[in-house]
């Protein structure tokens, strides 16, 4: 066997290799890893790989852990912990479904609606299905809805998370959808010098998002108008006040949404990176916290001051006013607004100072720093662990090789296309959204950058391709877990039945983002312009 069949079997066998293992459950961050170094050594033996790949791995792991855009995940993370820790969702769902309770299909409505929101707000499929199962199946089947209907909708609203801004889904795919437009302007001749953000990913993602759940609750009404006992209203108390349930539900929904539109926003409209728009989310988060669980009036005041302050900061340094503080000569004006602007900042940290308090004496605040803590070395572990496994996969030559298939595959590059967005939904089976993202996105994204698809375009499909596997019988992740947390009522038949029509949906939006791609490109160039 010559070099070069050797040097592409070892990379197909590692790549099987490194399938097989995380297939039965092994540590992926690890897995992925130590295949790499193995295969390194097998390679380094026979002659057909160079030791100095492994020499370079210290300098390709420190670029990640300080990348400052990858602050955003555990910033995001944290954010998300707590609005789910703080009940926010509960009061959210309860309120929601007692004011549509009396239009047929309310309850169900009301869950998509609200697993659109925490959705946006983790942006983790699993937290989102498992807190969605806990909270609102026991609720829907007390009302007599039906298990396919409550369980298909719970499933789907659950991975709304896949394509929801923002969330932790977008924030790494979009980051490595920018490397693999790097490396397609480097190593394929693709023209062009321009960047690819996070933010473009937020925009780009939004529409499609936004559809998705429309067509969700759509869905619900139209088989709550035409099978009535499948999601059957609820009757009011005798002598309800509409007015109160109306505030009931404002009181409960405007604040996380105001916080979820002032993060996206501040994002979207360039006023802020997405790791800053996520510091804003935590800070945002721990303020909504306090006022929700706090039983000291004092502490839900201070944090309504922080809120209020913060809130006339930002629109202080959106007026216009040079604020910085290296200016040598201030006008009367800029004196009178710096003035205010030092004094809010004063109050403000003494407000969320005091805000803070509750959450550290009831143990909150520790229990979800710890879950954030979790969370975020997963991810930084697996992605050091990617990083390996595709800087050996390269030393092979396999990305030459993915190259060569993709560009030999039937129908050129919409055959491409088509062939990597089967193997990833295939792969969505088995693999978490993390390790498909560290390691195939990769291998896969330049060959298709570089024959000309929108990068954003792209990521929006492979994010929506994902979502769809997630949800799909028999080895979707989110149907995992909510059947962990489903009443025997809840039969596996039954879960299955209710997600088919969901994924019918996924498909329809799908193949709308690909025959209308400004779907996906129209808000991001509108940001660009």
């Amino acid at each position: 066997m010559g070099p070069e069949i050797l040097t592409e079997v070892l990379a197909i066998l590692m790549f099987i290799a490194a399938c097989l293992a995380l297939m039965a459950g092994y540590n992926v961050a690890y897995t992925l890893a130590g295949i790499a170094l193995v295969f390194a050594g097998i390679g380094t033996v026979a002659g057909v790989f160079d030791p100095s790949y492994i020499k370079s791995i210290p300098e390709r792991v420190y670029p990640i852990v300080t990348r400052e855009i990858l602050i955003a995940v555990p910033l995001f993370v944290f954010m998300g912990v707590m609005l789910e820790k703080s009940r926010i969702a509960e009061d959210l769902l309860e309120s929601m479904g007692d004011l549509l309770g009396p239009i047929k299909g309310g309850l169900g409505i009301s869950v998509v609606m609200v697993g659109a929101l925490l959705a946006a707000s983790t942006g983790i499929v699993g937290a989102t299905v498992v807190t969605m199962g806990l909270l609102s199946l026991p609720t829907m089947l007390k009302r007599k809805y039906s298990p396919s209907l409550a369980s298909g909708s719970i499933a789907a609203s659950g991975t709304l998370g896949q394509i929801i801004p923002p969330s932790i889904v977008l924030v790494i795919l979009g980051d490595q959808m920018s490397n693999a437009y790097q490396e397609a302007i480097r190593s394929h001749g693709l023209e062009g010098g321009g960047v690819i953000s996070v933010g473009d990913l937020f925009a780009g993602a939004l529409l499609p998002g936004l559809i998705l759940v429309g067509l969700y609750a759509l869905y619900i009404a139209i088989t709550a108008y035409f099978k009535p006992a499948m999601a059957p209203a609820q009757e009011w108390p005798e002598n309800v006040n509409l007015w109160a349930f109306i505030q009931r539900t404002l009181m409960a929904m405007l604040p996380p949404i105001l916080l979820i539109v002032a993060v996206l926003g501040s994002i979207l409209a360039g006023y802020a990176t997405p790791t800053r728009g996520a510091a804003l989310g935590a800070l945002g988060a721990i303020l909504l916290a306090t006022y929700k669980t706090a039983e000291n009036h004092w502490a839900r005041r201070a944090a309504v001051i922080a809120s209020i302050s913060l809130v006339i900061l930002v629109a202080l340094d959106l007026s216009g006013v040079d604020m910085r503080f290296e200016q040598d000569v201030l006008s009367g004006k800029e004196r009178i607004i710096f003035g205010l602007a030092l004094f809010l900042f004063g109050i403000a940290i003494l407000s969320v100072l005091g805000a803070i308090k509750p959450l550290i004496s009831n143990g909150k605040l520790a229990e979800v720093s710890r879950s954030t803590l979790y969370i975020t070395c997963m991810v930084f572990v697996i992605l050091i662990g990617a990083t390996i496994f595709s800087l050996v996969f390269r030393g092979f030559g396999g990305d030459e090789l993915v190259a060569r298939w993709l560009e030999a595959a039937p129908g050129g590059k919409w055959g491409a296309f088509a062939l990597v967005m089967l193997v990833m939904f295939l792969l969505g089976f088995f693999l978490d959204f993390i390790e498909i993202t560290f390691v195939v996105v990769p291998l896969v994204a330049p060959p298709l950058l570089a024959a000309g698809m929108d990068p954003v375009w792209l990521g929006v499909l492979m994010a929506l391709n994902l979502q769809t596997s997630f949800l799909t019988p028999p080895f979707g992740f989110a149907l995992f877990y909510l059947r962990g947390v489903s009443p025997p009522e809840v039969t596996t038949t039954a879960l299955y039945r209710g997600v088919i029509p969901f994924i019918f949906i996924q498909l329809l939006v799908i193949l709308m983002v690909i025959f209308w791609p400004e779907l996906a490109t129209s808000l991001p160039q509108k940001m660009l312009n």
